[in-house]
C-alpha cells in the first residue's frame, strides 16, 4: 500500500517594529498561483518548523525575523490548488526594509486594514483570523 500525506509548510505573518502601528509584510507571487501572499514555504527534510520559518522569511524577504509564537495550524485540503499541504502559521516580528527575493516578485508592506483582496491559498482566512486575534486577543478556534 502506498501512502499518501500532505506536505508541511510554514507562513510567517512579519510584523514591522519599526514601522507605526506594525504593519505585515506580503509577496507578490512570481510563481503560479499568482497573487499576494504571506511569505512562506515547504519544510525541508531534516528541518524544524522555527528553522523552516526563519529560512523562508530570509529567503522571501531578506528579513531576520523573531518567532513570537505560532499561531494556527490550516489543513483544508484545497488550500493549495498544486497538492495537499498543511501550514504552520507562525506570527514574527523583524526591523528593516524587506527585499523580494527567491519566488517573490515584489514585496510591499501592508497595513492590516489595506490588506488585498487577490490572496493565494487560503491567506485571506489566515489574516482574516490574524487581524481578529490581534485586534481581540481571541485565537481561531476548531
Amino acid at each position: 500500500m502506498t501512502y499518501r500525506n500532505p506536505t508541511p509548510t510554514v507562513d510567517i505573518i512579519i510584523e514591522l517594529l519599526d514601522q507605526p502601528h506594525r504593519p505585515i509584510i506580503l509577496i507578490e507571487r512570481k510563481n503560479p498561483p499568482y497573487g499576494w501572499a504571506i511569505p512562506g514555504g515547504f519544510i525541508d527534510y531534516g528541518e524544524t518548523v522555527e528553522t523552516a520559518a526563519k529560512r523562508e522569511a530570509m529567503e522571501e524577504v531578506n528579513l531576520d525575523v523573531d518567532l513570537v509564537e505560532q499561531f494556527y495550524v490550516y489543513s483544508d485540503p484545497n488550500r493549495d490548488p498544486r497538492q495537499h499541504t498543511l501550514s504552520i502559521v507562525f506570527i514574527a516580528t523583524a526591523k528593516g526594509e524587506p527585499k523580494a527575493l527567491d519566488d517573490a516578485k515584489t514585496v510591499k508592506i501592508f497595513p492590516l486594514g489595506e490588506i488585498p483582496s487577490n490572496l493565494c491559498f487560503d491567506h485571506d482566512k489566515i489574516l482574516k483570523d490574524y487581524c481578529y486575534y490581534r485586534n481581540y486577543g481571541i485565537r481561531p478556534r476548531l
